[in-house]
């Protein structure tokens, strides 16, 4: 093993590597019986989550809909829904979907599920973790 290599296992092992982060979305998906799931997991994707719905028929028509896919396999718990599919995605309010994808560039580009913010009164700078709890509301 490089000496690059066993300096990042070495880094990791003491503080552990985060691979889940737990949300709760702004909205959240109302199920068919009316229930609100707003509590959720999303993982760190990994190079297959990627590479593999790049092949399905239906990115290839619509390009946007790698974000679906995308979402479906790293989003592991909503709620007390028994599993995240494509059809719960798809009916995800427009501003949870937002949401989300926001958190998966987050978590998988940058690292972490922070922003930076500043008060509109005081200007005080200060990051909030977007993965945490949200008001929300309709």
């Amino acid at each position: 093993m490089s000496t690059a290599a066993t300096a990042l296992v070495a880094g990791t092992a003491g503080t552990g590597l985060r691979t889940e982060y737990p949300f709760v979305l702004p909205r959240g998906f109302v199920d068919t019986s009316g229930k609100v799931h707003r509590e959720g997991v999303m993982r760190l994707a990994t190079a297959r989550d990627e590479i593999s719905p790049q092949t399905d028929p239906r990115v290839r028509q619509n390009p946007a809909y790698l974000t679906v896919l995308l979402l479906e396999r790293t989003v592991t718990k909503l709620g007390t829904l028994p599993a995240v599919d494509q059809w719960v995605i798809e009916n995800l309010f427009a501003s949870d979907l937002a949401f989300l994808q926001d958190l998966y560039r987050r978590i998988n580009q940058e690292g972490h599920t922070e922003a930076a913010v500043a008060c509109p009164s005081c200007k005080h700078e200060f990051a909030v973790d977007i993965a945490g709890d949200a008001s929300g509301g309709s």
